[in-house]
């Protein structure tokens, strides 16, 4: 009688817990959902507005480029939207700022160059890849949807969901886009890719801010070339309307 009584109360309490776990943590919705078809919608549409009052704004980059943990180099560019919505760079050189400039600037201190032969390459091509995923394009955003390729659900963070797109430019990759719910706007960003080849990845990391009464904005970015344990530290600072 006991025994049964335990396994009684070991069924009753396991149930609650299978409840909870439902109740908290909701399960995905699939990309044929009207709720996701209406959520990227809305995305697409303040997307589209948060990009016209970019285009408004100047700003400094900074990239510092690691290898195996030891920095290599640095580069600085003004950047500004061009025309057709793509940054448009002008290098600077890391030497011709100021101490009192950088940090105006917010930047971090001079990295005298090292050698860079070994990894130039490299960084380039990753850095030009990786152009293509940030910030998310909204008619890839939307192929991806129309091809059942997007999952909704939450993060577990209030007043924020998640969007995991597969396959957004290529077969196999993975990017993830955490909204905010109030102003749907991208907070966080994730991506697994890779170069010509699966076995030569590229892992992204990306946050978002807001200019004070103005656009949401990458703020900072890390890039890792896994093969080569190649990192980019990338730092958007000194955001100016023009």
């Amino acid at each position: 009688m006991k025994n049964e009584s335990r396994r009684g109360l070991l069924i009753f309490v396991m149930t609650l817990g299978t409840l909870a776990a439902g109740t908290v943590f909701a399960g995905p919705i699939s990309a044929q959902s009207p709720e996701l078809q209406q959520k990227v919608a809305d995305i697409k549409q303040a997307m589209a507005v948060n990009k016209q009052a970019l285009a408004q704004y100047t700003w400094t980059e900074q990239d510092v480029i690691s290898l195996k943990g030891d920095e290599k180099k640095e580069e600085i560019y003004n950047v500004r939207l061009g025309p057709d919505g793509k940054p448009q760079k002008t290098l600077v050189d890391p030497n011709s700022v100021s101490d009192d400039e950088r940090h105006r600037r917010g930047l971090r201190g001079r990295i005298i160059e090292k050698k860079t032969e070994e990894y130039q390459e490299y960084a380039q091509s990753i850095k030009t890849l990786i152009q293509q995923y940030v910030p998310p394009e909204r008619d890839l955003i939307e192929q991806a949807r129309q091809q059942g390729n997007i999952m909704m659900g939450p993060t577990g963070a209030p007043g924020e969901f998640r969007l995991v797109i597969s396959n957004y430019l290529k077969q196999g990759d993975s990017m993830t886009l955490v909204v905010d719910k109030s102003q749907l706007e991208l907070t966080s960003l994730s991506i697994s890719t890779y170069l010509s080849d699966p076995s030569d990845g590229v892992n992204v990391t990306v946050q978002f801010s807001r200019v004070p009464g103005g656009p949401n904005h990458v703020s900072s970015e890390t890039i890792n070339g896994v093969s080569k344990q190649l990192t980019i530290a990338i730092q958007n600072t000194n955001y100016q309307q023009m």
